[in-house]
């Protein structure tokens, strides 16, 4: 099966903000918008900002390996070069991180680099990367 580009509407609330935040800090490309919402070139994918002048960020979190995890988030598997030049990018727009980058899950099945941070409207984002993407779906213990 080839892997085909996902979809993934979102609220804002404030349309501007949204476009420098997935524009300028994050590189996404500009697709169609109106005024109610913008298409985003998130890494291949199409995801929509669409304008909710009462969203509010959820507070919801699950411990992962000794960090809160905020639900609902979404995001993109990157290269590990381009996971850090954006770890890199990100901290230089002045962004806070949720959780700082860092490498989950050390000598176990699955080990990632990973980072969250929240976009203007209080949406959570985590962008990760593996050193071997065969470790995506992995389960159990990590080779020795």
């Amino acid at each position: 099966m080839t892997l085909r580009p996902f979809h993934l509407a979102f609220p804002v609330h404030d349309l501007a903000a949204a476009r420098g935040f997935y524009g300028e800090v994050l590189g996404c490309t500009e697709g169609r918008s109106s005024e109610q919402w913008i298409d985003f070139d998130f890494y291949g994918h199409q995801i929509v900002a669409h304008l909710d002048l009462a969203a509010r960020p959820v507070a919801v979190t699950n411990a992962v390996d000794g960090h809160d995890v905020p639900v609902p988030h979404f995001g993109i598997v990157l290269t590990m070069p381009d996971w850090q030049a954006l770890a890199a990018r990100v901290a230089a727009a002045g962004v806070t991180f949720g959780i700082a980058p860092h490498t989950r899950f050390k000598g176990q099945a699955g080990e990632q680099a990973t980072m969250f941070f929240r976009d203007p409207s209080g949406n959570a984002l985590e962008f990760k990367a593996f050193a071997d993407d065969a470790q995506l779906f992995a389960t159990g213990k990590a080779a020795a």
